[in-house]
């Protein structure tokens, strides 16, 4: 859809996208061709969305604000984690957003690529 996105990196570099879900489909789409689809969480995460009100509903029965992908410790150790974890959320509008938090070893260049080939401008903003 395109307009201005913000890409936020925490202290630990962490990197955070808020999108609506249609949005965060296409991102995925756009990454999984950047990462020639050899990273399993894009598909888990497409299924969070696809299934949005059924996550979501867990989500709020458990009181969780995200939830991490199912990942195993090697995983992480050999650097193929891409998504850390999601949340999903309505907004005061009532539109469903997806926030992405991608893992530290993503880099930022990687994410503003594939943000700026969906069409959106954007913005870095890093935590001090």
């Amino acid at each position: 859809m395109g307009g201005m996105v913000e890409i936020r990196v925490d202290m630990a570099k962490y990197k955070y996208v808020d999108l609506g879900i249609d949005d965060a489909l296409r991102l995925l789409d756009e990454l999984k061709r950047l990462y020639a689809g050899g990273k399993g969480d894009f598909d888990e995460v497409a299924r969070y969305i696809v299934n949005f009100d059924e996550f979501y509903t867990y989500m709020k029965r458990r009181f969780k604000d995200y939830m991490p992908l199912p990942h195993k410790p090697e995983d992480y150790m050999h650097g193929r984690v891409v998504i850390d974890k999601v949340k999903l959320y309505v907004d005061d509008n009532g539109v469903k957003r997806i926030v992405l938090v991608f893992d530290r070893r993503v880099r930022t260049d990687d994410v503003r690529s594939a943000l700026e080939k969906i069409g959106y401008k954007v913005n870095v903003k890093k935590a001090l």
